[in-house]
């Protein structure tokens, strides 16, 4: 895990990134500055078991191809889950916080992530660990009035005016950050490489 110090606030920003692009740093910007964060961990997973491996680059190249992407010294890239062996996120928070006491984590997903949170592995258990931020994206702006984790924690969303003190809040919390939206994908990337070949 990347180094950090007490008292920080750290956003967690996990996913394939198969391949990263310029949509997931989007998603990363937004959440450093809305959510006022010292730091993001831009954690790159060995896969996704609600999704197919069949195209999955190697852990490395999705490494170096994020570090390439992010020029900001704040966001970290890392990997730590491959050397926990951990499959659900569920399991990689509760890694996070039991080795990191005293620094302040925020779980960063995309609008996208949370129409299916619900089956996640023990997602309550993720909501009940760090506050939530849930970055709008593309086709996804009403997720969080339909979503199931949605209407399950509706008690415990904020004001999104109110997201630059999230971290400091225990959870459950999470809030619904608008921004600038990108429609890049990484389903599309894949698409074009494979036109290419």
């Amino acid at each position: 895990m990347p180094h950090v110090e007490r008292g920080m606030t750290v956003g967690l920003f996990g996913g394939s990134f198969n391949p990263p692009h310029e949509g997931h740093l989007l998603v990363a910007e937004i959440a450093m500055r809305r959510l006022a964060l010292d730091n993001l961990w831009w954690m790159v997973t060995p896969g996704n078991p609600l999704k197919s491996r069949s195209e999955l680059t190697s852990l490395s190249d999705r490494i170096a191809a994020s570090e390439k992407l992010i020029d900001d010294p704040r966001i970290k890239v890392t990997a730590f889950e491959q050397a926990f062996d951990t499959r659900f996120t569920a399991d990689t928070v509760a890694h996070v916080a039991t080795r990191n006491p005293g620094i302040r984590f925020v779980w960063i997903m995309g609008a996208d992530s949370l129409k299916t949170f619900h089956l996640w592995q023990n997602w309550r258990q993720i909501v009940a660990t760090f506050p939530i931020a849930v970055i709008d994206r593309p086709g996804a702006t009403l997720s969080f009035l339909s979503s199931t984790m949605a209407r399950a924690y509706d008690h415990a969303r904020i004001d999104e005016e109110d997201a630059a003190g999230l971290a400091l809040r225990p959870a459950p919390a999470w809030t619904f950050l608008h921004d600038r939206r990108s429609s890049i994908s990484s389903t599309q990337l894949r698409a074009k490489a494979r036109q290419k070949t």
